[in-house]
């Protein structure tokens, strides 16, 4: 029996109260939980700078300023991304950044389960257990832990994802256009992170390749890895700059290598249902981890024992696609460590969360049963057990939480069992998803602080009311390991130093910035992690002098301002400054920054993006973040280092003719100007590299789906095979009738 419309969209809604009703019960726990980490120091301060720029008509891919992350084309901006954009532009109005960041979260959060309700759905699962999927999957562990908590890209990409998996899987079974798998593939692969990328085309694979087991026709998969492709081509205006650049960032290390850090065994696997467990694997907090990171929800493994296995096997060429992702994730887990730039497995446990929700509800929604009820009893009471000798193995030291995890399982599961047989499916569901947010309350509550926590304030007014009014450019040397945890405050270190992105927070043009991309070479000069800290030697770098021009670095960089974390350099305000510097005093803060600013005033404005020039005369015209107009003369040929790094995807021109550029030190960008120039024209222009052959293959997508939609019409107007929109499969393509159980006792599969 197929869901009513009415019976579809009232689970829906149910679906999303139950998200929100998920995130009240951890904030609850935990006030901050969804704005600690990389959104408190990449995300939501990119968000308000960008958000700034939108609104001054200005689209972002390079800020200059930023030596290190100021390249948005191969950040984790989504700049090519609608949904993304529209976080950016609202983010400027929001004083309260952690009341904004769970905000958005909690949408996107809705977006992820409903696209799991919509997957469960497609493969003929009842509304019921559809929502108890969704409503888990944000719930469960390393999802909740991490990528709902810090990691914001991963979040949102997987949110596209799984809609992008129910549109396939509907488009393949002639229930959904292409149209809707091209929109969804291309959000998740243009919020610019490659795991999701790589995600999302094993997502499509699979789903290929188990609908030609289950069809046994080509067609519907061709036409699926057709529209696939559009989306990608679409896309790739959004990710050739990050792979055309990678040669220059940290990025580059194409090699695959293996190491124990975030890869989970197979064995872990066996802990997804116990709400106690403390998995054993190498991570932050050593080899046993506090957190519940490979928790799924904790029903998923007892409930096997209620599925009519029997019955299951008739559609076991239907669901061979969920199996097929669910094991190529499962072995993604355990390694290997690094495949190039994708590192750390773990990272692939929300996929697996959301392949297993949806393989055991559909089951159970399916073929659930209670014949045999007490052997079957019996079986569920074995699987807990084997859940508690998994968790108590991998962390014996907090048996008594394992045994009241157990204790209460199996509580729960029997309530469960009798309300399926008494009252019907659908208050068996709502007891399962009223039960998960007490156990995420006690999750989130007995995790310790994340030690990746920066603790920045929450209020942008808060922020620059006490912080210096740094005007130009400032280069910021600390070190953010050092300071303690006291030292956290605005009545702190964060009153007087930028740690990640905390400068965009403020409005100021600060060099240092959160990049979990880098400038290699750039980085490597003032020896800069992704943070923005720099090591002890950094002081000495940015004051020694670059051998071909005899200029330092802090003067090819045109910086007005060097900041010394005090705790760094704790002697460096008693030493005299560098020539052409000064010491400047800033009362009330002298505890944690030493300040040196130029002695002539701000040089970042002058002369506009000329550094330094050898026999050449250059005198700057305009110029913008992306353009560099100059007079230059160069009677016997000269050079000109120009305050930028060198990205790829600049193009110079003298009197509109190309000429080649070079670099210096390898990190500054450099014109050599031949011999004979006078009043010539230069033009410095820098693009995304391969933005030519992004726009080509944006257009050649639409096109590619628009051709692929008319077909799916055409099909559609000619009464073709394809199954209409609420037409069920026959017995004849899919096996025997998912109803027809031919058990003489209730089923967890009653209609509703």
């Amino acid at each position: 029996m197929i869901a009513s419309r009415t019976d579809v969209l009232k689970w829906g809604l149910i679906t999303a109260a139950g998200v929100i009703a998920g995130y009240v019960a951890v904030l609850l726990a935990d006030a901050r939980h969804y704005y600690t980490d990389d959104t408190e120091a990449q995300y939501a301060p990119m968000w308000v700078m960008l958000g700034n720029r939108l609104r001054d008509g200005q689209f972002s891919a390079l800020v200059p300023y930023e030596w290190m992350a100021g390249n948005y084309a191969l950040e984790e901006a989504g700049l090519y991304n609608p949904p993304q954009l529209l976080v950016h532009l609202l983010a400027p109005s929001m004083d309260n950044l952690a009341v904004y960041a769970t905000v958005v979260k909690l949408v996107c959060s809705i977006i992820a389960a409903l696209g799991v309700y919509r997957v469960c759905l497609a493969y003929g699962a009842r509304a019921p257990w559809a929502a108890v999927a969704g409503i888990a999957f944000p719930l469960s562990g390393w999802f909740l832990f991490f990528d709902e908590a810090s990691w914001w890209t991963s979040h949102t990409a997987t949110a596209w994802l799984v809609h992008a998996w129910a549109s396939s899987v509907r488009y393949t079974r002639g229930r959904g256009s292409p149209i809707s798998v091209f929109v969804f593939l291309y959000l998740a692969l243009t919020v610019q992170y490659a795991f999701p990328a790589v995600e999302s085309a094993l997502m499509v694979v699979t789903v290929a390749v188990g609908e030609f087991i289950y069809q046994r026709r080509w067609q519907p998969s061709a036409r699926l890895l057709a529209a696939a492709s559009c989306a990608a081509l679409a896309a790739m205006v959004a990710n050739l700059p990050g792979i055309l650049s990678s040669q220059v960032t940290w990025r580059g290390n194409a090699k695959i290598h293996n190491d124990p850090f975030l890869t989970v065994p197979w064995s872990e696997s066996l802990n997804a249902s116990l709400p106690s467990t403390t998995p054993a694997f190498t991570a932050w907090w050593g080899h046993v981890q506090p957190l519940p990171m490979v928790y799924i929800a904790w029903f998923l493994i007892p409930a096997l024992a209620f599925v009519g296995w029997q019955a299951a096997r008739t559609s076991v060429r239907e669901f061979s696609s969920i199996a097929l992702f669910a094991a190529a994730v499962l072995m993604w887990t355990a390694g290997p460590g690094a495949i190039g730039p994708l590192r750390w497995p773990a990272r692939v446990l929300p996929i697996l969360a959301m392949t297993l929700l949806v393989l055991v509800c559909v089951l159970l929604s399916r073929y659930g049963t209670f014949t045999s009820l007490r052997r079957r009893a019996i079986a569920a009471g074995v699987l807990i057990g084997v859940l508690f000798l998994r968790s108590f193995s991998a962390a014996p030291q907090i048996v008594v939480r394992h045994l009241v995890a157990v204790a209460v399982v199996a509580a729960i599961g029997a309530v469960v069992v009798w309300l399926a047989r008494t009252k019907g499916t659908a208050a068996a569901c709502a007891l399962i998803v009223v039960t998960m947010f007490p156990i995420a309350f006690a999750q989130v509550q007995a995790a310790p602080p994340t030690p990746m926590s920066y603790d920045f304030p929450e209020r942008r007014s808060e922020m620059t009311a006490v912080f210096p009014d740094f005007t130009g450019v400032t280069l910021q040397l600390a070190d953010r390991a050092i300071l303690a945890p006291h030292d956290k405050t605005l009545e702190g270190a964060y009153g007087s130093l930028a740690i990640g992105n905390y400068a965009k927070n403020l409005g100021l043009q600060y060099v240092n910035g959160y990049t979990p991309i880098g400038h290699y070479p750039f980085a490597g000069m003032l020896c800069m992690a992704w943070d923005g800290s720099t090591c002890t030697d950094a002081f000495r770098r940015a004051f020694a002098a670059e051998p071909s021009t005899g200029r330092t670095i802090v003067d090819l960089m045109k910086v007005d301002r060097v900041v010394l974390h005090t705790a760094q350099y704790p002697d460096a305000g008693n030493h005299p400054a560098p020539p052409g510097w000064k010491w400047v005093n800033y009362p009330g803060h002298e505890r944690y920054i030493w300040v040196l600013e130029r002695e002539n005033g701000l040089i970042s404005t002058v002369n506009g993006a000329i550094a330094d020039t050898a026999n050449v005369s250059a005198a700057s015209t305009s110029g913008d973040a992306v353009t560099i107009d100059a007079k230059v003369s160069a009677p016997n040929g000269g050079r000109i280092v120009f305050s930028r790094l060198a990205w790829p995807g600049y193009r110079i021109t003298l009197n509109g003719n190309e000429i080649p550029s070079t670099t210096v030190a390898n990190t500054f960008l450099a014109v050599d100007i031949p011999a004979g120039t006078d009043r010539a024209d230069l033009r410095a222009t820098w693009r995304p590299p391969g933005w030519q052959v992004g726009i080509g293959t944006a257009v050649a997508g639409l096109a590619g789906v628009a051709v692929l939609q008319w077909a799916f019409l055409r099909q559609r107007r000619q009464g073709s095979q394809i199954p209409a929109e609420d037409e069920q499969p026959t017995e004849e393509s899919v096996g025997p009738d998912p109803d027809d159980r031919r058990e003489p006792t209730p089923s967890l599969t009653s209609s509703v």
